[in-house]
């Protein structure tokens, strides 16, 4: 099967260009690898190896990634999110579950265990907290949230698999 006919497991690697769309892709859910340092033939190769689309703006390199390639032809971060969900369909995973940075799955953790990693307010303030096993980060549903929330609504995602609002997946 061909990585463009795999809808329902789509996976993505972002040339350089697309950073701001790799970040987001990974907060709606999608499995993708974003390493600005990578040249146009090590993208092909991870693309070919590991079984994901290339996003590109670049149309040679769309071209030279055949079936592996998607040309991402718009400059609008909404649009480009648009026909990339049009085009691949659903992530596999929920919004919020995925380091916006380095796209692990994020982990529920205790309160308790975040004490020293946050700021005092904010470990007062919130009773839920997520960190990235990979790159140590923690998350929390902030005010930062809202903002990430209003482009989910423009995308019409419904916040299916958050619990009980509180914007991050248990």
């Amino acid at each position: 099967m061909s990585p463009l006919a795999n809808h329902r497991s789509a996976r993505f690697v972002a040339d350089t260009m697309l950073g701001r769309l790799a970040k987001w892709l990974r907060i709606l859910g999608y499995d993708t690898h974003y390493d600005p340092s990578l040249d146009d033939d090590a993208l092909l190769r991870i693309a070919q190896a590991e079984d994901r689309i290339l996003l590109t703006r670049d149309h040679a390199l769309a071209r030279r990634g055949g079936p592996h390639a998607f040309l991402v032809d718009h400059e609008d971060l909404i649009q480009q999110l648009r026909a990339i969900r049009e085009q691949f369909g659903e992530p596999a995973d929920v919004p919020f579950s995925r380091c916006p940075v380095c796209n692990a799955r994020l982990t529920p953790v205790p309160r308790e265990a975040v004490a020293s990693c946050v700021p005092a307010f904010v470990w007062r303030q919130y009773e839920r907290f997520h960190r990235c096993p990979e790159c140590g980060r923690v998350y929390w549903p902030g005010t930062h949230f809202e903002r990430m929330r209003s482009v989910l609504k423009a995308l019409e995602i419904h916040d299916l698999g958050l619990d009980d609002g509180q914007g991050l997946r248990a």
